[in-house]
């Protein structure tokens, strides 16, 4: 050990001998070709100025590459040491830099922001807050079908928008088209369970039809984007033997679903079941 400590330090002394060697080469060149140059009378002052300045310029990069050439194992040593400490920070802070990496993304592709309601890695609800490492939502649930506050909040990192695909389902804002799914049995009246269905979507979001219908043209200006028709509709499923899904389209304010679906499935229900509607049947 000691006569490693001897040689090292031996080096050390030998490098710094020859770096001084170099600069006081270098001093002594600077000031002889400085001299020579202002001392020169065919030369304008202008040009002993350029050539003076040319030769400091000339010796100080001499210098800069003459030291670079006698500390080059120092610096070799400390270049590895440096990428090793570099790889370890890089390990040791990986999920960091991925949630870093996920907030850039969040707000480089408008991913989502306040107030919209998202889906990723079967985590479900509306986004309360936003940070540079995580997201929180107020989580809907049970289910995925759930229109429903679980008054949970849940806070997942940034890290999962690199490595999970994100639904958002507010994407157009103040109103969305919402599906919903009506079960029936195979011997149930399907005609008229579709024809109650579509009487109780027309009625229930009547007042804001059109305002709905405005809406989804503007995002169709604004994004370039064929914006779904906002008219109620009925789509007929097959799911299994002995089963029908109707499948009921409509349109919604984007904070209204659960409130939107609820009154139609009453007014359906009520109507289907018993041949009247309640028209006091209210969420």
């Amino acid at each position: 050990m000691m006569d490693w400590l001897t040689s090292s330090d031996s080096t050390l002394i030998l490098d710094g001998l020859k770096s001084l060697v170099l600069l006081a080469v270098v001093l002594i060149l600077r000031a002889i070709l400085v001299r020579a140059v202002s001392r020169n009378q065919s030369l304008t002052v202008e040009a002993r100025r350029r050539w003076a300045n040319h030769a400091r310029n000339t010796l100080g990069v001499t210098f800069v590459i003459g030291l670079i050439f006698i500390w080059a194992h120092e610096l070799s040593a400390f270049a590895v040491s440096l990428i090793a400490v570099a790889v370890a920070l890089v390990l040791a802070t990986k999920e960091l830099i991925l949630c870093l990496s996920g907030a850039v993304l969040r707000m480089g592709g408008k991913v989502y922001s306040l107030g919209d309601r998202i889906e990723i890695h079967g985590l479900r609800g509306n986004v309360l807050d936003q940070n540079w490492l995580t997201t929180t939502l107020l989580e809907i649930g049970p289910g995925q079908m759930s229109q429903q506050y679980t008054g949970r909040a849940v806070v997942f990192p940034n890290s999962l928008l690199l490595s999970e695909p994100l639904i958002n389902e507010t994407y157009m804002k103040d109103y969305i088209v919402h599906v919903m799914t009506v079960p029936l049995a195979a011997d149930d009246d399907w005609r008229k369970a579709e024809r109650v269905l579509l009487e109780a979507a027309t009625d229930e979001c009547g007042p804001f039809l059109e305002e709905a219908r405005r809406h989804m043209k503007r995002v169709e200006g604004k994004s370039w984007v064929d914006a779904p028709s906002v008219e109620p509709r009925v789509t007929i499923q097959l799911p299994e033997p002995g089963r029908i899904n109707l499948l009921l389209r409509v349109p919604s304010p984007g904070q209204r679903t659960s409130r939107v679906e609820q009154a139609i499935l009453r007014r359906f229900l009520s109507t289907f079941r018993t041949g009247k509607t309640d028209k006091g049947a209210t969420v």
